[in-house]
């Protein structure tokens, strides 16, 4: 079968290959992949992963034959795949803690953009009560900061969207953010939470606008550049402020199913901002890499 397996060329960051047909386990469901989604993380940093080795975590497709032992969907079940190994694939054998069931009336192309950029989100905003408190997404124009702004608002919060330029602003306000920045210093306000993808400088920067008690979450470093805190302003009084890594890669397939809940009843939408044939990935890995991408870019398996 067909799959984009890591390439660590010039070429790369993946390619084209035949590799050897999936055999599940007794515990693993045989998924035929209709879409993929790519992550932006996983493009940039392929180094992280061995040459040659099927890459992705993120598609949707349909169950070809259930796991032997009965756990998970049965064969026939449309499934969205979220932070899974090996997910770039004709077929993929997965756990079904990996899968989500889609339901009826949700695109399984909008599935696939799921995984990585809905579940990262996800699991960081719901620690905490979000009613009335300021948040602040950065690089809130890429597929964790689409998901992100739309589920600060359905939990109750003041949204404020970060993006890099004023081109990428457009669609933010619809999906619930209350302001839309292209800085910083264009606010006066304190954030209780601050969902950070971008690293860098605005790491500090951020820092500097966080409220008494407040956290910022890293969940990403797009900037690729380091982050310096001038002295002194780790040091202050009141209530404690805090820095908090993500690194969370447990089961997701709880997550997946609450997500695609939300999508059935349109409460939460895709962000699918490229949508074209995985046979045209260099294509697109090259619009993510240039900004181009408003959101997920989402393949379809020819």
């Amino acid at each position: 079968m067909r799959a984009l397996v890591v390439d660590h060329s010039e070429a790369g960051p993946v390619r084209f290959a035949d590799v050897d047909e999936p055999v599940p386990s007794a515990g693993e469901t045989l998924v035929e992949i209709r879409h993929i989604g790519l992550n932006f993380g996983e493009l940039n940093y392929v180094d992280q992963w061995p040459a040659g080795a099927v890459h992705g975590h993120d598609a949707a497709g349909v169950v070809v034959r259930a796991a032997s032992d009965g756990s998970g969907p049965p064969e026939g079940t449309r499934v969205a795949v979220g932070m899974a190994p090996h997910a770039w694939a004709e077929r993929v054998a997965v756990s079904p803690a990996s899968l989500g069931t889609v339901p009826e009336g949700v695109d399984l192309a909008d599935a696939a953009a799921l995984g990585i950029a809905g579940v990262t989100p996800f699991r960081v905003l719901r620690k905490r009560s979000l009613l009335a408190r300021n948040v602040l997404i950065t690089g809130a124009s890429g597929g964790v900061g689409h998901f992100a702004v739309q589920l600060a608002a359905l939990a109750g919060a003041r949204v404020t969207a970060l993006v890099g330029s004023p081109e990428r602003a457009a669609g933010l306000r619809e999906l619930g953010a209350d302001k839309v920045l292209t800085g910083l210093a264009e606010t006066g306000d304190r954030f209780d939470l601050v969902l950070d993808t971008v690293g860098g400088p605005l790491v500090a920067q951020a820092w500097s606008s966080l409220a008494e008690g407040g956290t910022i979450h890293l969940v990403g470093y797009s900037s690729g550049q380091e982050t310096t805190f001038p002295s002194g302003t780790l040091f202050g009084f009141g209530e404690p402020r805090s820095i908090a890594t993500y690194g969370d890669m447990t089961p997701t397939s709880g997550e997946l199913t609450d997500l695609l809940g939300l999508m059935a009843t349109e409460r939460l939408s895709a962000p699918v901002g490229l949508r074209g044939d995985w046979q045209d990935v260099d294509d697109a890995v090259q619009a993510l890499f240039a900004r181009k991408v408003h959101g997920k870019a989402v393949l379809d398996v020819a």
